[in-house]
């Protein structure tokens, strides 16, 4: 796996990559409202091809996701992580086409019908399953996963390309699409095992999220430095953003100080640059609404999401809440419940 130490603070960069920018997100405050799936589909996706893409996606887990059983579909390295493992293009029945909805009858013509879409056939769609979860009342679950590219490590897609059109950026590890390279063969699309490379049949191409680099680079309107609008835009402001190599940042702490910010799938062995805080739930109750000592999310589910590290990283945190109930200082209640943008976001520390 070609990665190497950054000296002097243990963070393992890809080859050839000076800083590696990365985002946290807390899934404790993800409340679904899909704000951040409309403004990266405002900024990149409104259009030309793109109509059915969305590369930033919130999903409900447990559930099918989108594209429908992306987590079924392959991809990624084998247990060494010097192979990549076959993986399937997902049909564009999995991703949904968009679909017209009776807008026009409900607000100009008086309509009494409810809002509804007009193709009676429609079969899935994203968030086809919105808010259904699992378990069985009184104790059913479920809780929301934002998704973007994960901008990882040891990208799958990259490898595997025969045209080098992906690549990592040298001076933040983003992933990009030479799209003057790229032919369109879709190997990409197979290779990533999370399905955030689409292709477009318009342009004959293959397109996925930038990290709205853009912003980062300071080349907005107003000519300042911005996290990516899914950061940005968020109401309960859930995603920080920085870099993994930032030591005084809080994407460091999160992730390689308090450890309780953890990787999706980590057995894809792709080392996703997109890391998640696990969610908590109040416990089980009985049918007579009496709390049981049972946790509603399954620590059997949740592992298969995030690894094993999943139950280290949430008994930290339930430490650590115990710490502040005590009246006690904590700096990971601290990181995790700010809501200064400057503590959030940190993304100019390594500009010249």
């Amino acid at each position: 796996m070609s990665s190497q130490s950054d000296e002097g603070d243990g963070v393992d960069l890809a080859e050839g990559i000076d800083h590696q920018v990365a985002m946290v997100m807390d899934l404790n405050k993800c409340i679904g409202c899909q704000t951040c799936t409309i403004a990266c589909k405002t900024n990149w996706t409104d259009g030309g091809g793109r109509e059915y893409m969305y590369w930033n996606n919130v999903e409900t887990k447990p559930g099918a996701g989108y594209p429908r059983d992306w987590e079924e579909m392959g991809g990624g390295w084998n247990e060494s992580g010097e192979e990549r493992t076959p993986g399937d293009l997902p049909e564009q029945e999995d991703y949904g086409a968009p679909w017209d909805f009776n807008h026009e009858e409900i607000m100009y013509e008086g309509s009494d019908e409810p809002l509804r879409p007009m193709d009676d056939a429609a079969e899935w769609t994203p968030n086809y399953d919105e808010d259904e979860g699992a378990g069985e009342y009184p104790n059913s679950y479920y809780f929301y996963l934002p998704r973007i590219c994960n901008h990882c490590t040891h990208p799958s897609c990259v490898e595997a390309c025969p045209r080098s059109a992906l690549y990592k950026r040298e001076e933040d590890g983003i992933v990009l699409v030479d799209q003057d390279r790229c032919r369109g063969y879709r190997y990409c699309v197979e290779g990533c095992p999370y399905k955030k490379v689409y292709y477009n049949a318009m342009k004959k191409t293959s397109e996925k999220c930038i990290f709205c680099y853009p912003r980062i680079e300071g080349e907005g309107p107003e000519g300042e430095v911005m996290a990516p609008s899914c950061a940005e835009d968020c109401p309960p402001q859930l995603r920080m953003v920085g870099y993994l190599d930032d030591e005084e940042g809080p994407i460091h702490k999160l992730v390689n100080e308090y450890e309780v910010a953890v990787r999706l799938h980590p057995e894809y062995r792709t080392e996703p640059n997109v890391y998640y805080i696990p969610p908590f739930a109040p416990p089980q109750h009985s049918e007579s609404g009496e709390s049981l000592d049972a946790e509603r999310i399954p620590r059997s589910y949740l592992e298969e999401l995030f690894g094993p590290a999943v139950n280290d990283a949430l008994n930290t945190i339930s430490r650590e809440r115990d710490r502040v109930n005590r009246g006690e200082e904590s700096e990971l209640m601290d990181l995790l419940t700010t809501t200064d943008t400057a503590d959030q976001y940190r993304l100019e520390v390594f500009d010249e």
